[in-house]
């Protein structure tokens, strides 16, 4: 597996296909074998592109990093740094749920290396956005607070970074307990549904910066978690973004909570954006596809 070493983090990545670039973003703290995902960069490397899929900071085998105003600062700092080492930019950049966050940020402040912007499953709305905060930062919180990092390394939560890369381990006993309880103090009010952020970390000044083609899918109405009016707010506020209907029913989201036990990902049936997303971005992104 190839692994950039980058600001003294290691970022594991895979590069498929020729042509456009572009590079997709999970959402939660899932890696690039997440189920959906390597089939979403073949069928894309099929259609003559060539996608990057990445495990984000704190994440599958790249390296544990806690600094930043929010967890997904620091991801999207880290996409544009590997986009500027790989020589990929301008690139197409794609993601859904988490993914759609650190994709947004990275397309805002990495303008050098984004050619479009598209996005699905925007997480929004304040049951949607409290639970974001008490799912990430929590039970570190919670654990760093009564046991210390070694608590905190004994979590279920973050066992896979351990596995797949057991640097980890010293990542996270060399933290200061205090310095990490901060940082968890600041990653959980990044999420908190107090102003009228688009979503959480968006500055007006990010906005300004996407003169760039964007694409959003209009999430379900039945969706608590990623909520339908903040993907019609995201789309009606960000400068010549396009909204379009999902290849999917309204219930999505509901169903693939319902079958993951028996399917193993969230994100399965994401190929099915492939055919919109290819059409978006050859009507809308100018270069040579070759």
């Amino acid at each position: 597996m190839p692994v950039a070493e980058l600001d003294g983090f290691e970022i594991a990545y895979e590069l498929v296909g020729e042509g456009r670039p572009w590079v997709l973003t999970p959402g939660g703290r899932f890696t690039k074998e997440v189920g959906g995902l390597p089939e979403m960069a073949r069928t894309l490397a099929d259609q003559g592109n060539q996608v990057l899929t990445w495990d984000r900071p704190n994440c599958g085998a790249s390296s544990v990093a806690f600094r930043g105003r929010s967890e997904s600062e620091v991801q999207a700092e880290a996409l544009g740094a590997l986009l500027r080492h790989l020589d990929l930019g301008p690139t197409v950049i794609a993601g859904g749920s988490g993914g759609a966050r650190v994709s947004l940020l990275t397309a805002a402040r990495n303008p050098d290396v984004t050619a479009g912007l598209a996005m699905w499953w925007i997480s929004g709305g304040v049951p949607g956005l409290l639970q974001l905060a008490n799912y990430y930062g929590m039970p570190s919180a919670d654990a760093a607070w009564h046991g210390g990092m070694e608590a905190v390394v004994a979590l279920d939560q973050w066992q896979e970074v351990l596995e797949q890369n057991p640097a980890n381990r010293e990542r996270f006993l060399a933290m200061d307990r205090q310095e990490f309880l901060e940082v968890m103090d600041r990653w959980m009010l990044a999420y908190c549904p107090c102003d009228d952020s688009l979503v959480p970390g968006l500055d007006d000044d990010d906005v300004a910066r996407l003169d760039i083609p964007i694409l959003v899918f209009r999430s379900g109405a039945s969706d608590m978690s990623h909520t339908r009016s903040t993907s019609e707010a995201l789309a009606a506020g960000l400068p010549g973004a396009e909204l379009v209907d999902p290849p999917w029913g309204d219930d999505e989201w509901n169903e693939r909570r319902a079958a993951v036990e028996q399917v193993g990902s969230l994100f399965v049936r994401w190929p099915l954006l492939i055919p919109q997303l290819v059409d978006w971005a050859d009507r809308t992104i100018s270069g040579d596809r070759s």
